[in-house]
C-alpha cells in the first residue's frame, strides 16, 4: 500500500520507515483508518512545499558554543581551602558567578592521552553494596563514655525543664529515596516498556557497566535537589535511551558537534569511554526526541536526526523477540502510592563539604628483611627444626593456670602428621576425599587454641584451604544455617575437630552427629595425635614460596545475616604478616597475650600467623576465663612480662570494673596494647579510663595502640608504638549533626551532640588508602567529607568465595577523581569503615557501613544510637548491656528500631520511664525519631558464639512478629512524617478506568452495603416501638396466647414454653423483685447466671422492665468449678454488677465449699434467687428516656483468654433485630430451631431477642443436651418440620462425628431434613469449609440440600456483618435467593501482609 504520490518526494529514510510501520499497524488492526491518516499527514506535513524555517542546527550550535566557558566557573570550585578538623571554622565557599547561564554543561572526565586500558572503569553501584557489614556481639563496654553520659543527662534535663512527658514530634519531613520519577524522568521515546534491559523498576537506577556513568542516579539526584525539568542529553528509563545519551556525548566529543558520524546500533552498542555529565541546579528546557521504527531516534548536537544502521523491520523483530509473551502488570497499571507520599525537599541550610579533594594516602615502604621466610610454612619449618623447644602457645584453664604449652617442635611435627592424614588417610588411595586445593572446615572450641593451630598449619602444609568456623552447640544455633550455606558453597565435605569437641557435639540416639540445618553432609575427623597415623620417613610436605593460591577462608556475617567467605591468598597472608611485623616492631621470642578470638580477625592475624613468623610466644586467654576473672589477662601480662597484648575495649572495661587496688600489678613491660575494636569511636572512653587507672601501675600513654580492620581488607590501619610520650594521640570532637550529612565539622566538647573520635594510626606499610563516597560512583571525597575507606595493597582479601558479582563490587573498586581520572591502575578494596584521613596522615573511623541507617536523607550509625541509649539513667537498666539497633523500611524510608533486654527485677513503670527517657535523649542528641522501642526478658535474644547479640536474627524475629516483647513503645508519629494522602473516590468512572479496572483486579475501594432499613416499607408493627420492652407489652396485649419460646430436653420432649403474656407477667414479677428485694435503681447492672433456657429470657426482660442493664453470664460447670468459676467472677467484677440473679441450684453452687476454694465467695454481690418470685405487679414499667441509652452488655472471653465487653444501646438492639428479621424473613407463623449458647454475640440475640421482636416461635435446644443425645437437634428439626435453623460449629462437629455411622438408623426412624431451606452456622471465626462440606455430604441422604448450609460472618463489635441464608424452591425462582457459595484460594503468606492475591488449588 505504498503511497504513489510520495514516490517523487524526497523523504528521509526514517520518515519512510515510519510510514511503512504505520501501514503495518493499520493492516494488523492496531490503529484505525482515521488514526492512520492523522499520523501520516503529520509525518509528511513537514516535507510539503512551505516557507523555509530557521535552521535549528545553528541555534543549538550557538547555544553549545556559548557554554564553552561555563565549566570553569560553575564546576571548578574544588580548589577552595583545605579543611582541618582541628580548626573551629571553615572559610565560606566562593560565590558562583552570575549572569547568563548556559542551558546545560558537558564535562569530559577522560584524558585522551591515556591508553584505553588505563582509563577509569566505572563500576556500577550495587543496591546491596552500601549496607553490607555489621558486627554482632556489641556490648555496653564498647559504648561507655562519661562525657556522652553527661551529655545525655543534660539533654534529658532540658526536656524536663520544658515539662515534656513524651518526646514531641520533630519538625522534619521525610525524604523518600524511591520517589516518583514522573517529573524527573526524561521523555520515553521508545515503543513502551518492551526492553528487558529497562531499569524503570529499579529504584536505584543502576545500569550495567557498559552503559557508562550517565544513569538513573542523576535523575534521582535531580528529584532530591529540586530540579523539575529534564534535557534531551539525559538518560532515558529504557536502555535504548541510555545508549542514546552515550552516543550523543560520544558524537560531540569526537566530531566537535558535527553530524557526519552515524552512531552504532541501539541494541549492540557498548560504551568504551567513561563520560560524566553534570548539570546546574537551575531549570533546563525539555525537548522530546522523535522516534522512528521501534527504536529511538537519536539527535546530534545541531538537531539533525541520524538513522541507525539497522533497518526498522529488523529492529521491530528484535524488540518483538525481547517482548515477553504476557505483558507485565506494570505496563497496564502504575500504582500511585508513591505519588501520594509526601516528598521531603533537602534542607537548604544543611552543611556541605567545602574542602579540597583528598589525595590518596600512601603508607611507608614495606621493608625487605633478609631473614624473612619465603612463606609461613617455611617459617614454621625453620623454627620447628632450629628451636623445637621454644614455646609457641600456652593455653589456660578456667582457673588461670597453664593448661598446655605447645612448642614449635610439637607444632611442626603434629602439623605434618595432620597434613599426612588429611591427604592419605581419608578415602582410598585411588579416590582420596581431600586433595590439595580442597576446602575443609575447622571446628574447634574457643578454649582450645592449640588444637586449632595444629589443624590450621596442617592444612597449610597439605595445601588444603582451612575454613575456621564456630562450634555448633545445637541444631538451631543463631546463624548456623547461614554457616552451613557457606560450607556448602565452598564444597566442604570434611570437618576437622578435637576429641573433646567431637564428644560435646549433639548426637542422635544412635550416637551419630546429626546433620545440622542447612549444612552439607560432613565427615568429622579428629586431629588428636593418638587418632592419627605417623607419616612414613620418606614423606615430607611440599613447601614452596608464597603464591596466589588460596591460603584460608575467613567467614564474615553481613548485615542481613548472610555469611560470606573471604579468601586470602598465600602471598597476601605472608605480606600481611610482614606488614604487621614492621608496623608493630615484632622481634623473636617476644611474649604476646591474646584475649581475642583466634579463629578470625586480629586474634588470628597476630596470635596464630604473625607470631609463628617471628617465633613469638602467645599466651591465649579463653573467653570462659575472662567471664570468671576479667583481670586474668593483666595478671598474665605481669606474670610473663609480656611485651604485647591484643584486647578489645570491653576487656579493658571489665578489667576496670574488677580492679580493686591490686598492688602486684606492673604493666611497665608492655610496649604495645593493641585495641582490636579501635575503629569503634566509642572505644576511646575505655582507653582513657584504662589509662587513668593503670598509669600509676607502669602503663604508658603511647602503649595504647588502637587499630582498624575488616575481613575484606585485613588490617586497615594501626597506631605505631612510639618512644615519645610527649606526642599525644590524635583525636577530634566532631559535630554529630554534621556527621549525619557526611560532613566533618569541629565542635566543642561542651555541646551535647558531639562525637569524640581517636585516630587508629597510620596506613599499613605498602598500602594506599583513600576515602570514596559511600553511594554512587566511587569518587574521592573532599578533605572535610566522610566516606568509605578503601585500601589498595597486596595484603588484603581477594574475593568472596563463589560470588563474583559481590566480589567485583567490593574487591575491584577503581576510585576516580572529580574529573573522572582513576586514582591508580590497581584495584582498591572496600573496608566497610566510614571515616576520613586527618592531618598528618592519621586515619579516623566514625562508624561502619553495616551500622549505617539512612533516615530522611541523614546518616545515623547504630553504634551511636546504642551509646546514647546505654547512657540513659538508670544505666544498669539494660541487662548486661544487651541491646540491638537496626532499621526497618516503612513507606520507602528507613525507621529506627531498638530492642533491649531488661533486667529481671524491672517493673513495668520502670521500663516505660526508661523508654521515655531514651526517646527524649535520642531526639535531643541525634534529632531523629525512634519508630519502635521493644524490651524483652533477659537472656531471650539470639546470641553469637561469644555471647553478643545476633543482630540479623533479632531483626528477623522482629519482622516475623516472633520477638515476644514484654514492653513496647511505638512512636510512629515522631518518625513517619511522609504519610500518604487519603485516597479519594473518583466521582465519575470513565471508559479508560473501566478498561484498567478489568485488566488489573483489586484496585477498587473495598466496600459493600446491605439494604437500607429505613427505605423498606413493610407491615412491621414492631417498628413503631423504639424499645424491646414496649414490643413485648404490645404482643402481650394483641397476641397473648401466641407461643414465642419452646424449650426441649434431652429426650426431645417439651420441657417448658412461654407465650407472649406469660413472658410479660413473669418479667413484671422479676422487675418487682429487683426493685424491692435488690433495691436497685434504673441503670444498675445485673448479672444473669442461668443455664440455657426460659429463665434466662424472663430475667432479661425483667431487667428491662425495671430499667436495669442485664449481663448474661455462662454459669460455672459443676464438674469443673476451679477453672470456670473465676471467669464468672471476673465478668461480674469487670461489669460492676450491683446484683446477681440466678436459680436456686446455681445459687447453692456459688456458695459451696468447692467455690470457696476457687474464689472469695464473700465478695459476691447480692444474689437473688428467681425460683420464688413475688405475686404483685410493678406500679409502672420503666421506659428509657433516650434510645441511645444502654440496653445490655455483651461480654465474651476469646480463645486467648481476653475478656471483651460490648455496649449495646436500645436503638442498636432494635435495628439489629430488624435487620435479622428482614434478612431471614421472620414473621409470627415461622418456626426457627436454635441450637446455640445464649450468652454472647449472635447466639444471644437469636435466643432472647429476635422472637419478641419478630413474633416467630423459637425452638430452643441447649447444646449441652447433645452430649447425651447427638441426634436431638436434627430430630427436632425433622419433627417440627422446621425450615430455618441456627447452630454452631461445635454442634455441627458433634453431629458429624456422633451420627456419621447412624444415618441409616435415623432414616428408619423417619428423620427427614428435606424441608430445611436455611441452616446457618453462627461463628466469629474463619469458615470451616471442610466441616460444612462433610456435614452436607453426610446428611444428603436424609434430604438435606447442600445449598441450605451457610455461614454467618461477624465479630465482637459487629455481631452479624454478613448473614446470607440461601433460599430454595419457590423463593429461588422468585429471584430472592442468595448467590452460590464461591471457593477462593488465597495465599496465606500474603494474608499476613493484609493482602489477598488470588491463587489456585495446590499453591
Amino acid at each position: 500500500m505504498a503511497d504513489r504520490g510520495l514516490e517523487g518526494m524526497a523523504l528521509p529514510l526514517e520518515v519512510r520507515a515510519r510510514l511503512a510501520e504505520l501501514e503495518l499497524e493499520l493492516s494488523e488492526g492496531d490503529i484505525t483508518q482515521k488514526g492512520y491518516e492523522k499520523k501520516r499527514s503529520k509525518l509528511i506535513g513537514a516535507y510539503l512545499p512551505q516557507p523555509p524555517t530557521a535552521n535549528g542546527a545553528a541555534v543549538v550550535r550557538c547555544r553549545l558554543q556559548h557554554s564553552e566557558g561555563a565549566p570553569g566557573r560553575a564546576l571548578h570550585s574544588g580548589n577552595i581551602g583545605v579543611c582541618d578538623i582541628r580548626e573551629a571554622a571553615v572559610r565560606e565557599r566562593a560565590a558562583s558567578t552570575a549572569g547568563n547561564r548556559p542551558l546545560f554543561y558537558f564535562r569530559f572526565g577522560v584524558d585522551q592521552a591515556l591508553p584505553p586500558e588505563r582509563r577509569a572503569p566505572v563500576t556500577p553501584a550495587s543496591s546491596t553494596r552500601y549496607h553490607r557489614r555489621r558486627s554482632s556481639g556489641s556490648r555496653d563496654e564498647r559504648y561507655r563514655s562519661d562525657v556522652h553520659t553527661e551529655a545525655v543527662q543534660a539533654a534529658l534535663a532540658k526536656h524536663k525543664e520544658r515539662k515534656m512527658a513524651v518526646p514531641m514530634p520533630s519538625k522534619r519531613r521525610s525524604l523518600v529515596v524511591q520517589t516518583s520519577m514522573d517529573a524527573y524522568t526524561p521523555p520515553d521515546t521508545s515503543s513502551g516498556s518492551e526492553d528487558e534491559g529497562s531499569v524503570q523498576g529499579d529504584s536505584q537506577g543502576t545500569p550495567t557497566s557498559s552503559q557508562g556513568s550517565i544513569n538513573m542516579e542523576h535523575w534521582i539526584s535531580q528529584a532530591i535537589h529540586g530540579s523539575t525539568t529534564s534535557t534531551t542529553s539525559s538518560s532515558s528509563t529504557q536502555s535504548g535511551g541510555s545508549g542514546a545519551a552515550h552516543r550523543l556525548a560520544d558524537v560531540m566529543a569526537q566530531t566537535h558537534i558535527e553530524n557526519h558520524s552515524a552512531p552504532p546500533d541501539v541494541t549492540t552498542y557498548t560504551s568504551e569511554h567513561p563520560i560524566q555529565v553534570e548539570r546546574p541546579q537551575g531549570s533546563t528546557t525539555s525537548r522530546t526526541a522523535p522516534k522512528y521504527g521501534n527504536a529511538e531516534l537519536m539527535e546530534t548536537g545541531d538537531g539533525v536526526p541520524v538513522s541507525s544502521r539497522v533497518s526498522a523491520k529488523i529492529q521491530q523483530l528484535v524488540n518483538t523477540l525481547k517482548r515477553p509473551k504476557r505483558p507485565p502488570l506494570r505496563e497496564f497499571f502504575v500504582d500511585d502510592f508513591e505519588e501520594l507520599l509526601e516528598v521531603q525537599q533537602p534542607d537548604p541550610n544543611q552543611p556541605k563539604p567545602e574542602g579540597a579533594q583528598m589525595l590518596a594516602m600512601r603508607g611507608e615502604q614495606l621493608g625487605v628483611v633478609t631473614n624473612w621466610p619465603p612463606s609461613l610454612e617455611a617459617a614454621l619449618q625453620r623454627w620447628g627444626t632450629i628451636s623445637p623447644k621454644a614455646p609457641c602457645l600456652t593455653t589456660m584453664d578456667t582457673n588461670g593456670k597453664p593448661l598446655y604449652i605447645l612448642t614449635y617442635g610439637k607444632l611442626w611435627t603434629r602439623s605434618m602428621k595432620v597434613a599426612y592424614n588429611i591427604l592419605h588417610k581419608l578415602g582410598t588411595k585411588q579416590e582420596p576425599m581431600v586433595r590439595p586445593g580442597d576446602r575443609v572446615a575447622l571446628v574447634f572450641p574457643n578454649n582450645d587454641p592449640a588444637a586449632s593451630m595444629v589443624a590450621f598449619y596442617g592444612c597449610l602444609l597439605a595445601e588444603v584451604v582451612p575454613v575456621p568456623i564456630e562450634v555448633p552447640l545445637t541444631r538451631k544455633d543463631a546463624g548456623s544455617q547461614q554457616i552451613g550455606f557457606l560450607l556448602g558453597s565452598c564444597g566442604v565435605t570434611v570437618a576437622l575437630t578435637s576429641d573433646a569437641c567431637h564428644k560435646g557435639l549433639p548426637k542422635s540416639p544412635t550416637g551419630e552427629i546429626p546433620q545440622f540445618k542447612g549444612w552439607p553432609k560432613l565427615l568429622w575427623f579428629v586431629t588428636e595425635s593418638k587418632h592419627l597415623s605417623k607419616p612414613p620417613r620418606d614423606w615430607f610436605p611440599h613447601i614452596k614460596d608464597a603464591n596466589n593460591d588460596t591460603a584460608y577462608i575467613e567467614y564474615k556475617t553481613c548485615k542481613d545475616g548472610s555469611v560470606l567467605g573471604v579468601t586470602v591468598t598465600r602471598i597476601a597472608l605472608l605480606t600481611h604478616c610482614q606488614a604487621l611485623t614492621q608496623a608493630c616492631g615484632y622481634t623473636e621470642a617476644e611474649t604476646i597475650v591474646n584475649v581475642l578470638d583466634f579463629k578470625k580477625d586480629v586474634g588470628l592475624w597476630h596470635g596464630i600467623l604473625t607470631s609463628v613468623m617471628n617465633m613469638m610466644h602467645v599466651i591465649s586467654i579463653p573467653y570462659s576465663l575472662m567471664k570468671v576473672n576479667p583481670l586474668s589477662w593483666i595478671q598474665k601480662v605481669c606474670q610473663y612480662k609480656a611485651k604485647v597484648a591484643c584486647v578489645k575495649s570491653r576487656d579493658m572495661h571489665w578489667a576496670l570494673v574488677a580492679h580493686r587496688d591490686q598492688r602486684d600489678i606492673n604493666l611497665s613491660s608492655l610496649r604495645m596494647l593493641i585495641v582490636a575494636d579501635g575503629a569503634n569511636p566509642w572505644s576511646i572512653s575505655s582507653c582513657d579510663a584504662f589509662l587513668n587507672v593503670f598509669q600509676s601501675k607502669g602503663l604508658r600513654q603511647e602503649v595504647i595502640c588502637p587499630c582498624a580492620s575488616s575481613p575484606e581488607a585485613l588490617t586497615v590501619a594501626i597506631r605505631r608504638p612510639t618512644d615519645d610520650s610527649n606526642q599525644p594521640p590524635g583525636r577530634g570532637v566532631l559535630s554529630m549533626h554534621g556527621l549525619t550529612y557526611g560532613v566533618i565539622r569541629v565542635d566543642s566538647e561542651e555541646k551535647l551532640s558531639v562525637l569524640t573520635v581517636q585516630d587508629v594510626g597510620l596506613v599499613m606499610p605498602g598500602a594506599i588508602m583513600c576515602s570514596v563516597k559511600p553511594d554512587g560512583i566511587p569518587q574521592l571525597c573532599r578533605t572535610d567529607e566522610i566516606g568509605e575507606l578503601c585500601v589498595c595493597a597486596i595484603a588484603t582479601g581477594t574475593s568472596y568465595y563463589g560470588l563474583s558479582g559481590m566480589t567485583k563490587n567490593t574487591f575491584e573498586v577503581f576510585p576516580v577523581t572529580s574529573s573522572g581520572a582513576p586514582v591508580s591502575e590497581y584495584p582498591f578494596v572496600r573496608t566497610g569503615l566510614l571515616g576520613f584521613v586527618g592531618p598528618g596522615g592519621l586515619v579516623f573511623v566514625v562508624g561502619k557501613m553495616d551500622g549505617l541507617m539512612v533516615v530522611s536523607g541523614r546518616r545515623h550509625n547504630a553504634d551511636d544510637i546504642v551509646a546514647t541509649a546505654l547512657a540513659v539513667e538508670p544505666m544498669k537498666f539494660v541487662y548486661r548491656g544487651r541491646i540491638a539497633v537496626f532499621s526497618v523500611t516503612v513507606l520507602h524510608d528507613e525507621r529506627i528500631v531498638i530492642v533491649a533486654e531488661q533486667r529481671p527485677d524491672s517493673t513495668e513503670e520502670d521500663s516505660f520511664q526508661w523508654m521515655s527517657r531514651v526517646l527524649q535523649a535520642i531526639d535531643s542528641i541525634h534529632q531523629v525519631g525512634v519508630y519502635c522501642l521493644a524490651l524483652v526478658p533477659a537472656n531471650t535474644l539470639p546470641k553469637t558464639p561469644l555471647g553478643g547479640i545476633h543482630l540479623s536474627e533479632t531483626k528477623q524475629l522482629f519482622l516475623e512478629g516472633s520477638l515476644h516483647p514484654c514492653n513496647v513503645l511505638m512512636c510512629p508519629h515522631t518518625c513517619v512524617t511522609n504519610l500518604p494522602k487519603p485516597r479519594q473516590k473518583q466521582p465519575e468512572i470513565g471508559p479508560a478506568s473501566v478498561m484498567v479496572g478489568n485488566l488489573v483486579s483489586g484496585k477498587r475501594i473495598a466496600q459493600a452495603s446491605g439494604r437500607d432499613l429505613g427505605q423498606i416499607e413493610d407491615n412491621d408493627q414492631a417498628r413503631k416501638f423504639l424499645f424491646l420492652s414496649e414490643v413485648l407489652q404490645w404482643r402481650a396485649q394483641t397476641t397473648p396466647d401466641h407461643v414465642l419460646y419452646t424449650l426441649l430436653n434431652c429426650r426431645g420432649t417439651i420441657a417448658s414454653s412461654l407465650t407472649c403474656v406469660q413472658l410479660h407477667k413473669r418479667a413484671e414479677k422479676i422487675a418487682v423483685m429487683l426493685m424491692e428485694r435488690g433495691h436497685l435503681q434504673d441503670g444498675d447492672h445485673v448479672a444473669l447466671v442461668y443455664p440455657p433456657g426460659i429463665d434466662l429470657i424472663a430475667a432479661f426482660y425483667g431487667c428491662l422492665y425495671a430499667g436495669c442493664v442485664p449481663i448474661t453470664v455462662r454459669p460455672p460447670h459443676p464438674q469443673n468449678i476451679a477453672t470456670t468459676l473465676p471467669t464468672v467472677k471476673m465478668i461480674v467484677e469487670v461489669s460492676r454488677s450491683a446484683c446477681l440473679m440466678t436459680t436456686q441450684l446455681i445459687c447453692k453452687l456459688l456458695r459451696s465449699r468447692e467455690a470457696a476454694a476457687a474464689v472469695d465467695v464473700r465478695a459476691w454481690p447480692p444474689i437473688l434467687d428467681t425460683d420464688d418470685l413475688p405475686k404483685k405487679r410493678p406500679a409502672q414499667i420503666y421506659k428509657p428516656s433516650n434510645p441511645d441509652t444502654l440496653a445490655y452488655l455483651d461480654f465474651s472471653v476469646s480463645t486467648t483468654g481476653m475478656l471483651a465487653g460490648v455496649k449495646m444501646s436500645h436503638a442498636a438492639t432494635s435495628a439489629f433485630c430488624r435487620s435479622i428479621k428482614l434478612q431471614c424473613e421472620l414473621y409470627p407463623s415461622r418456626e426457627v430451631a436454635i441450637c446455640l449458647d445464649p450468652y454472647c454475640g449472635l447466639g444471644f440475640v437469636l435466643w432472647c431477642l429476635c422472637s419478641v421482636y419478630s413474633g416467630h416461635q423459637s425452638i430452643l435446644i441447649p447444646p449441652s443436651e447433645l452430649e447425651t443425645n447427638p441426634a436431638l437437634w436434627l430430630l427436632a428439626v425433622s419433627q417440627y418440620k422446621v425450615r430455618d435453623t441456627f447452630c454452631s460449629y461445635s454442634v455441627m462437629e458433634l453431629c458429624t462425628k456422633g451420627l456419621g455411622s447412624q444415618t441409616d438408623s435415623l432414616k428408619a426412624r423417619g428423620l427427614d431434613l428435606s424441608r430445611v431451606r436455611t441452616c446457618v452456622v453462627v461463628a466469629e471465626e474463619r469458615p470451616r469449609i471442610a466441616l460444612t462440606q462433610s456435614f452436607s455430604k453426610l446428611f444428603k441422604d436424609l434430604g438435606l440440600h447442600p445449598r441450605a448450609v451457610s455461614t454467618s460472618f461477624g465479630c465482637r463489635v459487629n455481631l452479624a456483618i454478613c448473614l446470607q441464608p440461601h433460599r430454595l424452591w419457590k423463593l429461588a425462582e422468585q429471584g430472592t435467593s442468595g448467590p452460590d457459595p464461591t471457593t477462593v484460594y488465597v495465599d496465606m503468606r500474603a494474608l499476613r501482609h493484609d493482602s489477598h492475591p488470588g491463587g489456585v488449588l495446590g499453591t
